[in-house]
């Protein structure tokens, strides 16, 4: 006779549904798993910064001097102390930097970190600097290279 008529239907069905909600409970879990650790890793990436990649500008007569960092931080209304790759772009140069504070009120930067100012011409390394007037005027601090090409 026919082994295959002797097997209990019954039997087959159950175990194929078992079979089912198990591969459905270990899907289930690894997306559980997996939101988890998607929200921790926000949470780890970004702690105690008030601003995630702040964007500003100095406006003055001549260009406009766009600012941009990684993270940012209020110390009071008109001051945020920038942080993170902080990088001052016009049509005339650059600087690059890790922690500036940026006064948006009377459009200021100051730094106390190695600074590199790069122009078509001239490169400048100095331990810091501090924009004024507008960004009309820049003062380089510290022991300062310059490298005229």
């Amino acid at each position: 006779m026919n082994f295959f008529l002797h097997i209990n239907k019954n039997l087959i069905f159950g175990l194929a549904i078992l079979i089912i909600i198990f591969f459905l409970i270990i899907i289930f879990f690894k997306k559980l798993n997996q939101i988890d650790f998607q929200s921790s890793n926000i949470e780890s990436k970004l702690p105690n910064v008030d601003i995630t990649e702040p964007k500003f500008a100095i406006n003055n007569d001549k260009e406009k001097i766009y600012i941009s960092a990684k993270e940012g931080n209020f110390i009071n209304k008109d001051e945020i102390l920038l942080k993170k790759n902080v990088r001052f772009n016009s049509n005339n140069f650059s600087i690059e930097t890790e922690k500036v504070i940026f006064n948006r009120n009377k459009q200021t930067a100051q730094s106390n970190t190695e600074s590199i100012f790069k122009t078509k011409n001239t490169t400048i390394s100095s331990d810091g600097f501090d924009i004024y007037d507008k960004g009309n005027k820049i003062i380089f601090y510290g022991n300062s290279i310059v490298i005229l090409k």
